[in-house]
């Protein structure tokens, strides 16, 4: 399945890049655009809101042309906004985010539903997109170090501009792969074609897609605000400098990679021990535990337990969203539905920020624990007509 995967893998990596170069040089890109490094961080945050909106709009269009024509577009977008970056100007820069931002909410659900549909609509189906969401995993644990050797040699203008070029290749590989399966053009999609509004009323009638989707999103809200605190929290509670949480970061990263591989590979199985749906509320009602738990601690290897078990019951979730999204929505319908499970998750980044933050504020971290365990049980609640709706005989 990789192998046949690759370029899909491949580009799902590149498409974390950019960001990861911008947020780890931050500094020293703000210099270079003469700019302070607080306004130069909040260029960031465009990226979020344009992901969102062109998620939120393009989704039926995914649906309508060629996955890999979607994934080659959005390939050359990412590849002109990493060239506009590695300018250094201030205003091209805030290009640079916003595009970003868009591209890459068109081109991760493109390559998620792309390796689906190379699967069918079965359970295999549903291990290719977990293969995917576990690659991007596992970039996002190890891009700073991959982007900063290079670096050493051509800087982070150099990884910008190798961005570009990588893209591009890969946007020529994914054209040239479409044209030898569909030489006349022809096959645009699987099925009925739905028109715009037809595709969200579509969707909306797939039994538990709505539950699933707003599962995603509240998961997002509470493991990126939980993330946005953490360094803070462990150094408070821990003191533990930049250097030492370094491992703690790689603790949590790593439980969430191996977690999500795992529950990609268990949950579509040909005979899985449990269900999906089973295994979305286990992994809900662990990450209710932990993260609860966690702001009460006040040992730290019961703290690092701690984290680990919530990156990995996150993981879980994660996996099985993105499960039952490929299976339940068929071909004519995953790329709109993952489309709006990253438009939900990007706006997920920004409530769970907020709202993790007023919790803090108000309360301390006893406040923080009750707002995100109060997201996660609104999550549970979401999940009982997602369990209600499961197959009786065998996961679906």
């Amino acid at each position: 399945m990789a192998r046949t995967l690759w370029p899909v893998l491949l580009a799902s990596a590149v498409g974390l890049l950019p960001f990861t170069v911008f947020s780890t040089y931050l500094v020293p890109i703000a210099d270079e655009a003469g700019s302070s490094v607080a306004a130069m961080g909040g260029l960031r945050g465009l990226g979020g809101l344009a992901a969102l909106l062109v998620g939120t709009a393009l989704a039926p269009v995914i649906d309508r042309v060629p996955k890999e024509w979607a994934a080659a577009g959005a390939l050359v977008a990412l590849g002109a906004s990493a060239a506009l970056g590695a300018s250094g100007d201030f205003l091209l820069l805030a290009a640079f985010c916003l595009l970003v931002g868009a591209s890459t909410a068109v081109l991760n659900p493109a390559l998620t539903a792309a390796a689906a549909d190379r699967f069918g609509t079965g359970k295999a189906a549903g291990r290719a997109a977990t293969l995917v969401t576990a690659t991007t995993s596992m970039t996002a644990m190890l891009a700073a170090p991959v982007i900063a050797l290079p670096a050493l040699f051509w800087g982070w203008q150099g990884d910008l501009l190798g961005v570009t070029v990588v893209s591009l290749l890969l946007a020529a590989v994914f054209v040239a792969r479409r044209r030898r399966a569909d030489p006349d053009g022809e096959a645009v999609a699987h099925g009925p074609r739905l028109g715009y509004l037809a595709s969200f009323k579509a969707l909306a009638a797939v039994r538990g897609a709505v539950p699933v989707l707003l599962i995603g999103f509240l998961r997002t809200a509470v493991f990126m605000g939980y993330l946005s605190y953490l360094a803070a929290f462990y150094e408070e509670r821990f003191d533990l400098d930049a250097g030492l949480f370094a491992f703690v970061w790689t603790l949590s990263g790593a439980s969430f990679f191996v977690s999500n591989l795992l529950t990609g590979r268990l949950t579509n199985s040909a005979e899985p021990r449990f269900g999906t749906e089973r295994m979305l509320a286990a992994g809900l009602v662990a990450a209710l535990v932990s993260v609860v738990g966690f702001y009460f601690t006040h040992w730290l290897p019961l703290a690092l337990a701690m984290t680990a078990l919530h990156a990995a019951s996150h993981a879980v979730v994660a996996a099985c969203v993105v499960s039952l999204i490929v299976r339940r929505c068929g071909t004519t319908l995953r790329g709109s539905a993952l489309s709006l499970n990253a438009a939900g998750q990007s706006l997920g980044v920004f409530a769970g920020a907020a709202l993790g933050g007023a919790g803090l504020g108000l309360a301390g971290y006893p406040g923080t624990a009750v707002v995100f365990g109060a997201l996660v049980v609104a999550a549970l609640g979401a999940a009982v007509p997602v369990l209600r709706g499961a197959p009786k005989a065998g996961d679906v």
